[in-house]
């Protein structure tokens, strides 16, 4: 699965190499915008919050971090990235997904998610391909303030 969803690999994304420039690049290699980094980000966010609302133990212990929109320690903040903020909720939303529900489907399941995210992302791409995104500005990508 970890050829697939870009937040899965276990080395190289999770241990020190910055996950959410990982999910920058995934974004900027599919020529994906704002709106349609957003729009994968919701697809993520609604189905591990449905699966999060189907599971009784997670239920009880995680469904509070579906309040609000988007979830995680940097929702709504691009602080010092460069037009990165959905990269960086995702990159929240993907540990949350790795750890705690992945772990939990069978074979099955897994390959039927593999299946859906295929397909929305061959759709979120080819709306890509109509709209293309900006140019990168020359700033860099982390600039403090």
């Amino acid at each position: 699965m970890s050829g697939h969803i870009p937040f899965v690999a276990l080395r190289g994304v999770r241990y020190g190499q910055a996950p959410r420039m990982t999910m920058a690049a995934f974004f900027e290699s599919r020529g994906f915008g704002t709106e349609l980094q957003e729009r994968y980000y919701r697809w993520w966010y609604e189905w591990a919050r449905d699966f999060v609302a189907r599971d009784p133990d997670l239920s009880a212990a995680k469904a509070v971090e579906f309040n609000s929109y988007p979830m995680g320690q940097h929702a709504l903040h691009s602080f010092h990235l460069n037009d990165k903020m959905w990269a960086a909720a995702m990159s929240d939303l993907g540990d949350f997904i790795r750890e705690l529900i992945l772990p939990r489907l069978d074979d099955a399941a897994r390959h039927k998610l593999e299946e859906a995210h295929a397909q929305m992302l061959h759709e979120l791409e080819a709306e890509a391909a109509k709209t293309p995104r900006p140019p990168v500005p020359d700033v860099g990508y982390f600039r403090h303030v």
